[in-house]
């Protein structure tokens, strides 16, 4: 077959001539590429262009190999998108031609072969080329270098993209792959050449989370090989090795366990290891220890000597990057690299999290190695010494939770050593500094009531207000993020300063970048949300409101900074509450449009005039919604001057699940403030809301089902008896919610046994035949809800329905009663009046004899709560 598929192809010079020199532009860096891709997309409507290209990487001998490459990345590509399409004959031809390039002799075209290969493996399964296996098995079974190498890079990235592939039967073949493989994998871990030991260690870990049968059977060779490998000369060995532990201790940590402490001390050296990346891999392990399932005290013991080398891996290194970007002051331009930057993982961030699980795990025990540790970098005070300072403010930061029983008697002088540090002339101590304050924020909000506590939280918060304008955009970025987190636990603490602040913070707005706006902009919204109404002030509104307003209309339909500002906007109009009025149209309209762009943008980007992205609906959506709740009945005047209700079925129909979140939050919003405007399209805003409750739908989008469970019951309670059509549909998804609730969303179950009342209480002619099948697991449900209107609303459905039918839930009476005895106190008098009938009915079914008899049953507690109710 292969041989007739070749011998039927050949390519045509003049063609072949075309593409090469096409594909040479190609990889130009002068060329102009729109044009160049434009022609190769020419030639891809050719049924044979990819024999084409795989004639080129294959056989082209004569060209450069980076045109050969070209050839096979861009032959990659086109098979992941016309696979389907292309004739089995050109299928086969592409196939043959690979095979033998896995010896080719040069690296590049053995790599990307592979890569190809893999990428086939995925559309065609490997059931599809049963002559593959066949190569690759006589490839490993050589002693050609090439071969081995060839054969083992793409049996690595197989693993890597489609490890399930190499573990099923395939038909003709007596074992599955893996099983055939797995002893010459193993056997590899001892050849002299490294790049062999790499790869197939990276192909057996691939298998560690699945762990087929071939790897659980080859466990002892394996781990024995991993202690082999251990020292490897290769540092991208050693780290694949302590990788491997890594994931073992995470999911199969019993075939770990009789050989522990040889992997613990193996941890710690690897923890110093040279290389950064080896020591980063190895440091993962005792996070991953610590939330695994093995007990904690097989690592207390090396408490004393792991802390020291966490602490060490903490100091920033001499080539760190972010040592440069932190010397930028806010003169110098964002960089495009600074995100990716500040929020790469590697060593030091890696050291701090492990001190960090350690300190919740082991708590205070931690405290007599760490902090003579902490004192002694603190003590060094030379400016050639600021890193080791630095890193002991990390620390202090880093165990701010798990020590804090230890810490708490020594936390005012703790906080007050800080403050000062706040000031100090090294960018990287200010800001860590500001993020080590923000981790005692609850303490330092609740000193506010002792002595001195006031006035230190006072100098914590004007510290950071200074930070906040600090010339240096690292400092900047920490302070506007340590802000936000005091805002949060302060509050209405906040309220006495609130001009200062939003003087400070307006002040950064007219001198931060573009980056460190968007931080600003969630420190904004933070301040609203802790404040809330105390903000409605005109001096304050003022300050805040116009360089907002002004942002907003600066920034086009397609400029992705409008995120944050959306967000931000949605927390001051909740706060302001009715006085958002006075902004609210030109906001309402302009989230309207931007949504209306955005699904024109979905079919055709070029009459949009802008590219899709769903972020826009999502915080256009979101601040709808904030609108809703903050302006109440106010926003009814512009939700009847738009077509808000048409958008916002579409949106709830819309195939992105982030998206149908959002729009069923604001359908909820909008059914408790206007409903009315809702009516031409009830009906289909109900079934389209039921259609996220069936089970398919809760398991693939649990937030989903959450917000249109919640959108139905506020429906429920204004619509009344027209919600009918739909109820039956709803109980039928809510009772198997309700009744299989392990591992389930908390929140969706609530909500689920809200609206399972809000519908009872509206239509309970239709829920009470039914009920002996729902009752106890609602009642169960219903017990562990707070006290609030939504849980009075669920109540009134259940007396509704146990008025119409008591005697399906005379059996179910205990579960009943304990979800009656869950109130703390009941609001409402009428609902506290018809709970006391419905018990009482039920003592009088029962009779006095058999009542008391009943109530013996119940816990005391719950026996107590009930007599509030007369019984």
């Amino acid at each position: 077959m292969a041989a007739e598929a070749t011998a039927l192809w050949q390519p045509r010079e003049e063609g072949l001539r075309e593409i090469c020199g096409l594909l040479e532009q190609h990889i130009s860096p002068n060329s102009d590429q729109s044009r160049i891709w434009q022609q190769l997309q020419h030639y891809n409507q050719l049924p044979d262009f990819n024999n084409y290209l795989v004639f080129i990487l294959a056989r082209a001998e004569g060209k450069s190999l980076e045109v050969r490459q070209a050839a096979g990345l861009l032959l990659k590509n086109n098979l992941r998108a016309t696979f389907s399409s292309l004739s089995s004959s050109y299928r086969q031809y592409i196939k043959s031609e690979l095979l033998p390039c896995l010896g080719a002799s040069d690296r590049t075209i053995r790599s990307t072969v592979g890569t190809i290969i893999s990428v086939l493996v995925q559309l065609d399964r490997v059931a599809g080329w049963p002559e593959l296996l066949q190569v690759l098995a006589r490839c490993l079974a050589s002693n050609d270098f090439n071969h081995m190498e060839g054969a083992m890079d793409a049996i690595y990235k197989i693993c890597e993209d489609v490890p399930e592939e190499l573990d099923v039967d395939v038909p003709g073949l007596s074992e599955r792959p893996i099983n055939i493989f797995m002893p010459r994998l193993l056997q590899f871990f001892q050849s002299p050449h490294a790049i062999l030991r790499k790869l197939s260690l990276g192909s057996i870990n691939q298998f560690i989370v699945v762990m087929p049968a071939a790897l659980f059977m080859s466990m002892d060779q394996y781990l024995q090989g991993l202690f082999h490998l251990a020292k490897d000369p290769s540092a991208e060995v050693r780290k694949l090795v302590c990788s491997a532990f890594v994931q073992l201790i995470e999911v199969r940590p019993s075939f770990l366990e009789p050989h522990l402490r040889n992997v613990i001390e193996y941890l710690l050296q690897a923890n110093k290891d040279p290389d950064d990346e080896v020591s980063l891999e190895a440091c993962e392990f005792w996070s991953a220890y610590c939330d695994g399932t093995l007990p904690p005290d097989s690592l207390r013991e090396y408490l004393p000597r792991l802390i020291p080398v966490l602490m060490s891996n903490m100091a920033y290194a001499d080539d760190d990057e972010t040592l440069f970007d932190a010397e930028e002051d806010e003169s110098f331009p964002d960089r495009d690299q600074d995100e990716d930057t500040v929020n790469t993982w590697n060593l030091r961030k890696c050291s701090a999290a492990g001190l960090d699980i350690l300190s919740n795990v082991f708590g205070d025990e931690i405290l007599p190695t760490l902090m003579p540790l902490i004192q002694q970098k603190l003590s060094a005070t030379s400016d050639s010494n600021w890193k080791e300072r630095e890193a002991a403010v990390l620390a202090i930061g880093a165990i701010a939770e798990g020590c804090i029983n230890g810490l708490y008697p020594h936390l005012p002088e703790i906080i007050a050593f800080l403050i000062p540090l706040l000031d100090d002339k090294f960018p990287l101590i200010r800001s860590i500094t500001c993020w080590t304050l923000s981790r005692f924020s609850k303490f330092i909000v609740q000193s506010i009531g002792h002595k001195d506590g006031y006035e230190q939280f006072d100098k914590v918060l004007t510290g950071l207000l200074r930070r906040i304008l600090d010339t240096n955009k690292r400092v900047q970025e920490a302070a506007c993020s340590a802000f936000a987190t005091l805002e949060e636990e302060a509050a209405d603490e906040l309220a006495p300063r609130l001009e200062i602040i939003l003087h400070h913070l307006l002040c950064a707005y007219g001198k931060y970048q573009r980056r460190n706006l968007r931080i600003l902009y969630d420190a904004i919204g933070t301040l609203a949300d802790a404040v809330g109404s105390e903000l409605n002030q005109p001096k304050y509104l003022d300050i805040l409101m116009p360089p907002l307003i002004t942002k907003w209309q600066q920034l086009s339909n397609s400029d992705k900074d409008l995120f944050p500002l959306l967000e931000c906007f949605t927390s001051i109009s909740q706060a302001l509450g009715p006085g958002f009025s006075q902004f609210a149209e030109p906001v309402y309209q302009r989230s309207i449009g931007l949504i209306q762009i955005q699904q024109l943008a979905k079919v055709d980007h070029v009459t949009a005039g802008v590219q899709y992205d769903k972020e826009f609906i999502v915080c256009s959506l979101d601040l709808l919604s904030g609108l809703a709740e903050g302006l109440g009945g106010g926003i009814e005047s512009l939700v009847a001057k738009s077509n808000l209700r048409d958008l916002l079925l579409q949106c709830c129909m819309d195939q992105i699940a982030d998206i149908r979140q959002s729009a069923f939050a604001l359908l909820g919003d909008l059914a408790r403030v206007c409903p009315a405007h809702l009516h031409p399209r009830l009906a289909d805003f109900l079934s389209v809301a039921a259609e996220q409750l069936n089970a398919a739908a809760v398991k693939e989008a649990v937030s989903v089902a959450n917000n249109a469970c919640w959108a139905i019951g506020e429906l429920a309670v204004q619509v009344h008896q027209e919600i009918a059509p739909v109820v039956l549909a709803v109980i039928s998804c809510l009772v198997p919610i309700l009744q299989n609730t392990e591992g389930l969303n908390k929140s969706l179950l609530e909500n689920s046994a809200i609206t399972l009342g809000r519908l009872a209480w509206v239509c309970p002619e239709l829920m009470a035949p039914h009920v002996e099948h729902f009752i106890q697991s609602w009642c169960t449900t219903l017990s562990i809800i707070r006290d609030d209107y939504e849980k009075e609303d669920a109540f009134r459905g259940l007396c509704a329905i146990v008025r119409g039918n008591p005697s399906g839930v005379v059996s179910s009476l205990a579960y009943l009663c304990k979800a009656v005895a869950s109130w703390h106190e009941i609001r409402s008098q009428d609902l506290h009046n018809e709970i006391s009938q419905v018990l009482n009915g039920y003592k009088q079914m029962l009779g006095d004899g058999a009542w008391k008899q009943f109530m013996s049953t119940l816990d005391p507690q719950a026996v107590q709560r009930l007599s509030r109710f007369g019984v």
